[in-house]
């Protein structure tokens, strides 16, 4: 482990986060509130452990993959604490536990909540929960190597260590370049975001913070209601983006270098629409036909199905409604979009749909190997040959993936509540969705389960947004081995 090369990168990632820090601090000028200063003080002890932590740039810059996953690992980890700060300082929420949740649930994009009536929160706080969700989406450290030049040929571990997937790979040929281009398709289609929303008549606090949670596909609201008093047209223009930034961004790169052949040879986005616009229009069909139009004419239905399924399968987390009102087919699909979760490469969460396709794939290749044993076929994901690794790769993910649920399951259950708010709780934290059913539904909080079930929501969402396996490692002995 070369611990020189981990403390330089974290402190970097510490300065990086004292600037965020500031940003709260201008909104709480303009609005003339003190919880400013707590984002200040915060800001500066964060920056000066960063900077004694990276003044010296390390003599041996031999950088691996073990090295970038504890990297990202402790950033977050780290990130999580610091912006938890001044929420207990300045008593806004003033369990540790609890303001570790809210932050955790913040920059893993995950949207699940403690505070009851969001409505009671400064404006600063309220913008900070908000723009963790625009940081997280990308992540800090996408960010970084966008801006400065890291760690030479390491840069490729740290990248695919924060990034969600089965792969990343290099768009141009220098990493740099690389993360540079991800961060400006996603500056862009948030100021386009903004700009829609200005000329729907938000206002400009609402716009920024809807905007900031929708980027990031997190769903902190500035209201209690989620969406639901947002106009029709607002509800659209949310609808919408939740699901292009649930696309691989891949894709938008290859739109704009017009390499539309290799865009649409993109198997995972052609299934992440079929799979919306299916479930879409189950839901709407289901709710029509079983409790009538109660939510408004068919057009409202389709509206509150395609905006419903659009948050929950790209696990964003807002609501235009009580979507416990629907029938049980209804919230059934919901449950199941909650695991889909959309594209890899993309802001959203979930277990991705690649997996699924790739998962699918390796079975029918094992089925027809059973079939005709001589027969050797190579199985292709857009048009490129799957690996044996890969598909190996998936299946040890999902296997973790059900024994961190299973654990989380059992922790949890010893709570007061029914399996119903358990199952989809830890669904809604593993997967940083947000809201789930029963207790932990679109119009209830998490304020009321214990602290230990906190800390395995906080622990499932960290590792749910990094995939598993980056904080995995940090509990394995070999891993902090000079070798």
């Amino acid at each position: 482990m070369n611990y020189k090369i981990v403390f330089y990168i974290l402190g970097k990632v510490m300065m990086f986060l004292a600037l965020f820090l500031l940003l709260p601090c201008i909104v709480a000028v303009i609005y003339h509130e003190e919880a400013g200063i707590y984002f200040a003080v915060t800001a500066v002890v964060s920056f000066l452990i960063g900077f004694i932590m990276s003044r010296k740039k390390p003599g041996n810059k031999n950088f691996f993959a073990r090295e970038g996953f504890v990297v990202v690992a402790l950033s977050w980890i780290v990130m999580s604490i610091l912006g938890a700060i001044p929420f207990c300082a300045s008593g806004e929420i003033s369990n540790p536990v609890d303001a570790l949740f809210e932050m955790v649930s913040g920059f893993t994009t995950t949207g699940a909540s403690i505070v009851p009536v969001v409505e009671n929160l400064s404006k600063c706080i309220l913008f900070w929960r908000s723009f963790s969700h625009w940081i997280g989406g990308m992540g800090v450290i996408v960010f970084i190597l966008a801006i400065l030049p890291m760690a030479g040929a390491g840069n490729m571990h740290l990248l695919r260590a924060e990034s969600s997937g089965t792969n990343v790979g290099k768009l141009v040929p220098k990493m740099k370049a690389t993360a540079a281009i991800l961060y400006v398709i996603y500056m862009g289609m948030t100021l386009i975001m903004l700009i829609a929303l200005a000329l729907s008549g938000m206002p400009l606090f609402e716009n920024i913070c809807t905007t900031f949670g929708t980027a990031g596909t997190g769903g902190f609201g500035v209201v209690s209601d989620s969406a639901a008093s947002f106009t029709p047209a607002q509800q659209w223009i949310i609808t919408i983006f939740m699901f292009l930034f649930g696309v691989n961004f891949s894709f938008y790169y290859l739109i704009i270098f017009k390499k539309f052949s290799q865009a649409f040879k993109l198997e995972e986005v052609k299934w992440y629409l079929i799979v919306y616009l299916g479930v879409v229009a189950l839901i709407a069909i289901n709710v029509i036909s079983t409790i009538g139009n109660t939510m408004g004419g068919t057009s409202d239905t389709v509206r509150h199905a395609a905006f419903q399924v659009s948050s929950i399968m790209t696990t964003t987390g807002y609501s235009t409604l009580d979507y416990e009102m629907w029938p049980e087919f209804s919230k059934g699909l919901l449950i199941l979009v909650m695991f889909t979760g959309s594209c890899a490469g993309s802001t959203a969460g979930g277990i991705k749909i690649s997996r699924f396709i790739i998962a699918a794939k390796g079975m029918a290749k094992n089925i027809k190997q059973l079939i005709h044993p001589q027969r050797v076929k190579i199985t292709k994901l857009d048009d490129k040959p799957l690996s044996d690794e890969t598909i190996k790769n998936v299946n040890n993910y999902f296997l973790v993936y059900i024994a961190i649920y299973v654990v989380s399951m059992l922790i949890v259950s010893l709570d007061k509540f029914g399996f119903e708010t358990n199952f989809t709780a830890v669904a809604a934290t593993l997967n940083n969705i947000g809201p789930g059913l029963g207790a932990a539904g679109p119009t209830e909080s998490f304020a009321d389960f214990s602290i230990v079930s906190k800390l395995v929501f906080s622990f499932d969402m960290l590792i749910g947004r990094l995939e598993i396996f980056p904080i995995l490692l940090l509990f394995m002995p070999s891993t902090w081995k000079n070798k």
